[in-house]
């Protein structure tokens, strides 16, 4: 059983959207709004993938790039995640992501000043003359099972969390995490082995 119903509205939302059509989901699956995908642009289909049983607030949002996707396993709760994906996150299964946690597999702007300025040109709402973005490199990002990150945390492009790890709340998590492991601070250290 599923809040989503067979026209792909959610059962008592307030945003008149449906949910997208390259989104696909699993049984039980819980959206509370299908405003989470208002900024879902990727071409990919499926973009999204959500396991059974995946619960997502109405503080999460699904901002995917043209070559964007992502993937979330069962029984993994997003209580107001941001997710920004121009290739690929993963999360596993069982996980927990708090509140304004940000996941990015890019840095969405180019570093070189130059290329910056063009970038900023490229994406005016009123362009005085045409012009296209820079490259922007993008590294997946992997997120392991039974992974808990904690509200406020940062998942930089190119990292990978074990399983069964924890990421406390405010750390920004630049190198990747080994399994079993408790990380904290900025950039994010291993506390200790859990």
């Amino acid at each position: 059983m599923s809040n989503i119903l067979p026209d792909r509205r959610i059962e008592h939302d307030w945003c008149d959207q449906k949910v997208p059509e390259k989104v696909i989901y699993g049984n039980g699956v819980f959206l509370e709004s299908a405003q989470i995908f208002r900024l879902l642009r990727s071409e990919q289909n499926p973009a999204v993938v959500l396991g059974d049983h995946v619960s997502c607030y109405s503080g999460c949002s699904f901002s995917l790039g043209k070559k964007g996707r992502c993937t979330v396993g069962d029984y993994t709760l997003l209580n107001g995640a941001l997710i920004m994906s121009e290739e690929l996150i993963q999360i596993g299964s069982h996980c927990l992501i708090s509140w304004n946690v940000g996941i990015a597999d890019s840095d969405f702007h180019p570093i070189d000043p130059v290329l910056r300025r063009l970038d900023a040109e490229a994406l005016a709402p009123y362009p005085t003359k045409p012009s296209h973005r820079p490259h922007i490199s993008t590294e997946p990002v992997i997120i392991g099972n039974n992974v808990w990150i904690g509200m406020g945390a940062v998942i930089l492009k190119g990292v990978s969390i074990g399983d069964n790890s924890v990421v406390a709340a405010g750390s920004i998590v630049t190198k990747s995490v080994p399994k079993n492991s408790l990380v904290a601070g900025n950039p994010a250290k291993l506390i200790k082995e859990l």
